[in-house]
């Protein structure tokens, strides 16, 4: 299926956009970046804040369709092109896959996502090396319960699960980012670690680093 007009906007640092990347990536599917730069507040401008009332990014435009939120993104983009797949084949890995994607994405990420930080700071004041505590806290407490969940367990594969990258390495890698920016000593989580690396060698994922992105700062 030919994939038409394909439109992401996307902020180089957010880990949700990071995510939509590395799936449109996997896919071979070439887009074009609409950045939104979340630091100067420009989500919460019109016209993007009509386009998305949630003022958060991704949101993928194909064609006239509007979509928004990177997991159901990720979904559509493997329902609407399935090959190669960001899914098992069995409903038994899929649920896998989705509860790892989840620990990351619904548990560990909304806790230290930019307007967390920025509440945190404009009005309560709290300082940077406070703010930078409770993100450590939060991703540590998150990457204990992720690295047993992936250790010896015989599902875990090269990835996340089995020899392909799924949903769950779109949703990891973008992670470990995060933490390696924040200071979180990686070092007890030895799968996490290792599957990071096994990503970070495709292109797909290389591709899609934050300092690859066209509204990345010189010298990030």
């Amino acid at each position: 299926m030919n994939p038409g007009s394909i439109r992401l906007y996307s902020y180089w640092r957010s880990s949700a956009a990071y995510r939509v990347r590395i799936a449109l990536n996997l896919k071979g599917m070439p887009y074009e970046t609409l950045p939104v730069h979340l630091a100067r507040g420009e989500q919460h401008q019109a016209p993007y804040s009509d386009l998305n009332p949630q003022e958060l990014v991704p949101v993928l435009l194909h064609g006239s369709r509007i979509l928004r939120q990177s997991m159901a993104i990720m979904e559509y983009l493997d329902e609407t092109w399935p090959t190669p797949p960001l899914m098992p084949a069995t409903a038994r890995d899929r649920q896998r896959v989705r509860a790892i994607a989840q620990m990351i994405a619904c548990d560990i990420h909304p806790l230290n996502n930019l307007r967390v930080l920025q509440f945190f700071e404009n009005t309560w004041n709290v300082p940077q090396a406070e703010r930078d505590a409770w993100v450590r806290h939060w991703i540590q407490a998150g990457f204990e319960a992720l690295e047993d969940t992936l250790a010896d367990n015989p599902s875990t594969g090269t990835f996340c699960d089995g020899e392909m990258p799924t949903m769950a390495d779109c949703c990891l890698v973008p992670q470990v980012y995060n933490a390696v920016r924040f200071g979180v000593d990686l070092a007890p989580y030895r799968t996490i670690r290792r599957i990071n690396e096994a990503c970070l060698a495709l292109e797909a994922f290389e591709a899609a680093r934050p300092e690859n992105q066209p509204d990345a700062p010189v010298g990030n």
